[in-house]
């Protein structure tokens, strides 16, 4: 398995998109004793089911992945990418749409007034940036959730816009993009090594 300068990865829940990046990071380890895989996670953990969740899936990947490093980081990905990114280190951001969520749908209290569109605007402008200032390769991993039914709800309709745009310009700063289906790659964009 050949790790890209940068790879989008989409598919739906349970599709195998995360398995894939940790194959990939896991071949890059392999590759070189001095390179390094360094896993940006976007999960918060708000109730018990999901830090269940999340520890079961930390125990899972360190079993699959075991050089693979942990930093958890919800909002700040150009930060995440600016700080971690070297020539000798793949960065595997999981998951976009979690991200995107932190920014656009934000669990607050009431009255909270830290959503805010200009802000998310200003945020996904700097990721970009960084990432295509990165010195190593970089994966990134998002959900294609936009091949259903139309939402109700003017704020759901409002996210899957968001998301949806969100993927097309990552599908557009990547030199390879793959779309999972029921655990089997499709690659729908492969520009090749750098």
């Amino acid at each position: 398995m050949q790790v890209a300068r940068s790879e989008l990865i989409l598919g739906g829940q349970k599709s195998g998109k995360s398995r894939r990046a940790e194959l990939l990071a896991g071949a890059w380890l392999a590759a070189r004793p001095s390179h390094r895989a360094v896993l940006v996670a976007t999960a918060q953990a708000h109730d018990a089911e999901m830090q269940a969740r999340i520890e079961r899936h930390q125990r899972e990947r360190a079993a699959r992945v075991p050089g693979l490093e942990l930093l958890e980081e919800p909002r700040d990905l150009a930060g995440a990418l600016l700080r971690c990114s070297r020539p000798e280190t793949l960065l595997v951001v999981d998951c976009l749409t979690l991200w995107l969520t932190h920014w656009l749908m934000p669990l607050r209290p009431a009255g909270d007034a830290l959503h805010d569109a200009s802000a998310w605007a200003t945020q996904s402008a700097s990721f970009f940036e960084a990432l295509e200032h990165c010195p190593g390769p970089v994966v990134l991993v998002g959900n294609e959730i936009g091949l259903g039914v139309v939402p109700l709800g003017r704020e759901v309709r409002a996210f899957v816009d968001a998301l949806g745009l969100l993927n097309q310009q990552a599908a557009a700063a990547c030199r390879r993009v793959t779309l999972m289906a029921a655990g089997l790659p499709l690659t729908l964009k492969d520009e090749g090594a750098p």
